[in-house]
């Protein structure tokens, strides 16, 4: 489980917030959604979660675990797949996730296990011993899920998992996520798009301009909107349309 009380961050020596006063908590066996438009903290929120960045104010902790004063045991518990990928592409796709393993401390039979498993589930055979430069958004994004999870983390952050892939690997990824969830795994997902947080989503944070707007589940949401489609509810709730993709 995830709790986060009161985060902030700023950029330019405090002239940028991008972060003001963020809290919310992810349960486990649930779809946490973090939906908001461009630039309103969601990915900001995700590094300080990962411990890529430190928090001006604030604390959080994953699993018990406070991230600002045990980032190695976070790393280790946690799988996370960053809004930039972040593949070797000099490595093949089998190479890029077994570095991984390695550093999780794996053994070379069981990163192998690991591999054939998400080759399976993931449908990578075609392409997992080619190396990742020329990949496509689809397939890049599958490398990075099977490397975020070579160690079987109890929880998992995804920043816009499906953005920039075709129906058909979208709908793949989400009956993942889904697999994820009924494992009984913590999954955090940010995203912009509203037909993500419909259809995976058990709660839904709404940030904008670095706060909380909102949150809950979807019929929660719909309610205290009062608006008929989530889309609209988020409008309404985020007080503008600005940034809004569907």
């Amino acid at each position: 489980m995830i709790e986060v009380h009161e985060l902030v961050k700023t950029f330019n020596k405090g002239k940028v917030v991008a972060v003001n006063g963020v809290s919310f908590r992810a349960k486990d066996g649930q779809i946490t959604g973090l939906l908001g438009p461009n630039g309103a903290g969601k990915t900001t929120t995700l590094r300080m979660l990962y411990t890529l960045l430190p928090p001006d104010q604030g604390h959080m902790t994953i699993d018990g675990i406070n991230p600002a004063h045990e980032s190695v045991a976070v790393k280790r518990a946690i799988g996370v797949v960053p809004d930039s990928r972040g593949l070797y592409d000099r490595l093949t796709a089998r190479e890029n996730i077994a570095y991984y393993g390695r550093l999780h401390g794996l053994s070379a039979e069981r990163i192998e296990q690991q591999i054939q498993k998400f080759c399976d589930v993931l449908d990578m055979h075609e392409f997992i011993d080619r190396k990742t430069n020329g990949f496509s958004q689809g397939q890049r994004v599958k490398v990075a899920i099977a490397r975020a999870l070579i160690h079987d983390p109890k929880t998992v952050l995804l920043d816009e998992p499906t953005n920039g892939l075709d129906v058909m690997t979208t709908r793949a990824l989400r009956e993942f996520l889904r697999g994820l969830k009924a494992e009984g795994r913590c999954v955090v997902l940010s995203t912009h798009i509203m037909q993500e947080v419909a259809a995976l989503c058990d709660h839904i944070v709404i940030i904008a301009k670095g706060q909380v707007a909102a949150e809950g589940s979807a019929d929660k949401l719909l309610a205290q909107s009062g608006r008929d489609t989530l889309e609209d509810a988020f409008v309404q709730l985020i007080g503008s349309d600005e940034g809004l993709l569907s």
